[in-house]
């Protein structure tokens, strides 16, 4: 494995958008800038979110997901099929003043109908892929950076959970068939990004979590899916797209949900560890352990030698700073089920899932990538 495979440190991609970013976008929705006034704001604030984590010590970079509105936008901004809807800023923002902070977040309840991959939208023609957002992020970070850059991609678990089958049978007779076409456009995407020299590309899975979840399970009985089926499903859509990778490395990103500080699914990774870590192919699990939510680290026995685990233990939820010698103790901890040769550390989520970000300041932000760094280094050297 390469030295970007084992590396003890991690982001998992998005950053709270500088004012300055949010202003732009605000304009271009009214009419007062145009696409490249916005694409100019946009690689100012990338420039310097790399600074920021450079400056930090992070051994990969993220663009912030600057260009997107929500992490999704790796895909629903990208694909043609959908019924027409986009997200948009407004929406966005006032969604964002519908949920409490550090409480449950409703989606069918808070989220727009209209926005593409969020609520369950049925296909009107078959996906095609119609732009490459995530190969035009990393052509422009790749060139910003010396550090290894890294790009992330909602993976076909969460995409199959937001599809109206039942009002596409007409385009997609099967889920096989919708999934079919998911794994073709994301493999031809992973593909080109590592043909432009993309080195770790990762997958956005907060949709697995629905497996542990109780009105999350409830929920897929009610429309008459198998929770299981749908399990075994989406593991090996995963890891169709894997093939694509080559020798670049693959990783996976699991969490609860994140909203302007709200979660959306609770549940350990016991009942799913051994399905879930011991079949899924991807080189690095970045798992969420910052409450205790997620449970106890036990399911870690069921990772596979060679994977590493990511442990997202600094949350990007709360201002308030973990500290160095917590933060080793929750490591030692793991270690008993998983050896620290195969763990390392990061924030448990993006900072800003979407545009609106998470109730945190930008300088709790760099406090706490810099914490990661330092911990990383006191563990592992």
């Amino acid at each position: 494995m390469s030295d970007l495979a084992t590396m003890r440190t991690d982001v998992v991609g998005s950053l709270l958008r500088p004012d300055g970013l949010k202003q732009a976008r605000r304009r271009l929705e009214v009419g007062e800038l145009d696409a490249d006034g916005l694409r100019e704001a946009e690689d100012a604030a990338i420039r310097e979110a790399v600074t920021l984590q450079e400056n930090a010590g992070l051994g990969v970079v993220t663009d912030g997901e600057f260009r997107r509105l929500n992490f999704q936008d790796s895909f629903g901004a990208c694909v043609e099929g959908f019924r027409s809807g986009s997200a948009r800023m407004e929406i966005l923002e006032r969604q964002s003043r519908g949920g409490t902070a550090l409480r449950r977040w409703d989606v069918q309840r808070d989220v727009d109908p209209q926005v593409p991959v969020w609520h369950r939208l049925p296909a009107v023609e078959r996906l095609r892929l119609a732009r490459n957002l995530p190969l035009d992020e990393y052509r422009f970070l790749g060139a910003a950076t010396r550090t290894p850059a890294k790009v992330a991609l909602v993976g076909p678990d969460r995409i199959s959970q937001r599809f109206d089958h039942e009002n596409s049978r007409d385009v997609y007779p099967t889920m096989d068939d919708f999934l079919a076409d998911v794994v073709a456009i994301e493999k031809a995407m992973v593909a080109s990004l590592v043909e432009a020299g993309c080195r770790y590309v990762q997958i956005d899975a907060p949709g697995y979590t629905a497996y542990v979840d109780e009105p999350s399970l409830a929920a897929m009985r009610r429309r008459g899916e198998d929770p299981d089926a749908n399990l075994e499903r989406s593991i090996a859509a995963d890891n169709r797209i894997v093939e694509a990778f080559g020798d670049a490395v693959s990783g996976i990103h699991l969490c609860r949900g994140n909203q302007r500080s709200m979660w959306h699914r609770e549940g350990s990774y016991d009942a799913v560890a051994e399905r879930l870590f011991s079949g899924l192919r991807h080189r690095r699990l970045l798992l969420e352990y910052d409450t205790e939510r997620a449970g106890g680290f036990e399911p870690l026995r069921f990772v596979p030698k060679g994977t590493v685990v990511v442990l997202g233990l600094v949350s990007t939820k709360v201002p308030e700073l973990e500290s160095v010698e917590f933060l080793k103790r929750r490591i030692d901890d793991a270690a008993r089920y998983l050896p620290l040769e195969q763990l390392a550390i990061s924030p448990q989520c993006g900072f800003s899932s979407d545009v609106v970000g998470n109730l945190i300041t930008p300088d709790d932000q760099k406090r706490k990538l810099e914490r990661v760094v330092e911990t990383a280094r006191q563990v592992w050297g």
